[in-house]
């Protein structure tokens, strides 16, 4: 990270991600390490995820957790603050944004989709509540879509998921705020993990980002990850109940 900004605030800050083994996830909790932060972090992808703590080491901590099973979570943050002490960073990151069409919904397939994507900002920010207000403070930091924003196909759930992370980081900086916890959404473009690459950037979907962006040239994990890194340092103190975008200028 030669050439960007440090913040002392969060070293030996206890961090917790969801979703963390892979994409996005894993740039956040390298960041957070890579700024002196204890971090822990929960995913399903097992192999990944023990392969990125053997890579980082004794100050991250992953846990095997699949974040539609709440008291699993819950569990989840509770181990967290006995190994390293009161999570003060919480990134709610986990999500799946797997294609159907409004026809193949039932309404099984509707709530798990809500339990994947947004239920669990909920219950996690819950979790950390009390650590959070016994230690003085913390950044509960959402991750939105920019999906919430323009015209895209056979993710009804997953937007309608995306917006709603809008409303309840909103909510949720009113509640919380006199307890100096912090509550952002961090709303990312179009951005070049491996998944995407893989799956969904086409010749034709790098003209789209070449058309819809101001700034030219793809957006990468770490682009987004120094805004969340900023979000959750005593640097963002003063800000809150805000969307944050990282797009190129396509909103």
């Amino acid at each position: 990270m030669t050439g960007y900004a440090s913040y002392p605030s969060l070293d030996g800050r206890v961090a917790f991600v969801s979703g963390g083994s892979s994409g996005l996830g894993a740039e956040f909790v390298r960041h957070l390490a890579a700024q002196g932060s204890r971090v822990a972090f929960a995913d399903v992808d097992i192999e990944r995820g023990a392969a990125l703590q053997r890579e980082l080491g004794d100050d991250t901590l992953f846990l095997p957790c699949d974040v539609r099973d709440i008291p699993a979570l819950r569990d989840a943050i509770a181990r967290t603050a006995d190994r390293f002490g009161p999570v003060r960073t919480l990134v709610n990151n986990a999500a799946d944004d797997r294609r159907y069409r409004v026809e193949e919904f039932d309404v099984a397939l509707w709530d798990d989709r809500m339990a994947v994507n947004v239920r669990h900002h909920f219950f996690a920010a819950q979790a950390v509540t009390p650590m959070m207000r016994a230690a003085g403070g913390g950044s509960i930091i959402n991750l939105g879509s920019i999906s919430a924003h323009i015209d895209l196909l056979d993710l009804p759930a997953y937007i309608t998921a995306k917006a709603g992370i809008e409303g309840l980081t909103r909510t949720l900086a009113r509640e919380l705020g006199p307890f100096q916890i912090r509550v952002n959404c961090l709303i990312p473009g179009w951005i070049m993990t491996e998944k995407q690459l893989t799956e969904w950037v086409t010749p034709e979907a790098e003209a789209s980002i070449a058309r819809n962006q101001c700034l030219p040239g793809k957006l990468f994990p770490q682009d987004v990850a120094r805004m969340m890194l900023w979000l959750a340092a005593d640097d963002s103190r003063s800000c809150t109940a805000q969307n944050w975008i990282v797009d190129g200028g396509w909103m």
